[in-house]
């Protein structure tokens, strides 16, 4: 199975195709936005503050930390962290990425559905993803393959189920974040294509690993009926 050609052909490569032209369109749209400032000077930090002070997450703190697009909201510890070049950037891109993770503050506020289940699932995906790979190393060197595949199958099912719940909630979170921006009237109308292509870029990422995912699930099950027939 590991040099299977239908591996290769319907999994493998356009996996990899999906993921670069989502990586690619969001570096093309995040490297055009970060070079255009918002007509307020607001930075990304700035923006995030005025989201959740408008929602009365006062208490929710708005951090920098390294890395590029290291964005993210923890729930554990209802903190939103923005890396360098938004926490401090005052560009479209900046201030778009910022109200995105504030978004996600907001479904916790509201506790949004979507969130929650993706929050419950954390634990079982990271074990899930953590033995994923032993599992095949060990199947792959003691020739149990064709016995292993049942349970290779409900580990990436749980993957794959774990990434098709992310995606409502990272478009939620956009669409709330674009609300805010203009209801607040942190962007001007001026700026609202540019934001919308940033997340919705960012989206594409999400998509990308989705596909990828329901492509190796589906391998896996069509290997598992090959084997049984």
């Amino acid at each position: 199975m590991w040099f299977d050609w239908k591996y290769l052909v319907f999994v493998m490569l356009p996996g990899l195709l999906i993921g670069l032209w989502a990586q690619m369109r969001l570096h093309a749209a995040f490297g055009k936005y970060s070079q255009v400032p918002v007509e307020s000077g607001m930075t990304g930090a700035e923006a995030a503050r005025r989201i959740l002070d408008a929602a009365g997450l006062t208490d929710v703190p708005v951090e920098e930390v390294e890395g590029h697009l290291s964005d993210h909201y923890d729930p554990t510890k209802r903190a939103l962290f923005l890396s360098s070049d938004n926490f401090h950037g005052n560009s479209v891109a900046a201030v778009g990425v910022a109200a995105h993770e504030s978004g996600h503050a907001l479904q916790h506020q509201a506790a949004y559905a979507m969130l929650n289940l993706r929050m419950a699932l954390v634990p079982i995906t990271q074990f899930a993803s953590t033995i994923y790979g032993g599992i095949l190393l060990v199947g792959w060197i003691m020739g149990m393959m064709k016995i292993m595949l049942p349970v290779i199958i409900v580990v990436f099912a749980i993957i794959t189920l774990f990434q098709l719940i992310t995606l409502p909630v990272e478009y939620d979170a956009s669409a709330r974040a674009k609300e805010q921006l203009f209801r607040l009237g942190l962007v001007r109308e001026s700026e609202r294509a540019g934001v919308a292509k940033v997340l919705d870029a960012a989206a594409l990422t999400y998509v990308a690993a989705l596909v990828s995912s329901m492509l190796t699930l589906l391998y896996y099950i069509s290997a598992a009926r090959d084997n049984r027939s």
